[in-house]
């Protein structure tokens, strides 16, 4: 089963950190099959997070569940509510 989830970059107390579409039993940090955005808590509001809309709705379509860190990042982006509206056709 396919993950969303949160991949860290960046060194040590400067986290950035990478969404992707993984496996659910590898690793954190491990291979993905595709990677969808980034999110950086460190930075401005305006470019703390990059997605990948057509990407992320794709995977969600096709029966990727999300972290809840990355669903509550989907929320805020307001692509999880378009997921809900497309799964409801």
């Amino acid at each position: 089963m396919l993950k969303l989830r949160l991949t860290r970059l960046g060194r040590k107390k400067v986290p950035f950190y990478r969404i992707a579409a993984m496996e659910a039993l590898s690793r954190r940090d491990g291979k993905a099959v595709a990677y969808l955005g980034t999110f950086n808590p460190l930075a401005e509001e305006e470019k703390q997070v990059v997605l990948k809309e057509e990407e992320i709705l794709r995977y969600l379509s096709n029966g990727a569940q999300p972290t809840e860190t990355v669903k509550s990042i989907l929320t805020k982006a307001g692509i999880w509510e378009k997921f809900q509206e497309t799964k409801k056709k």
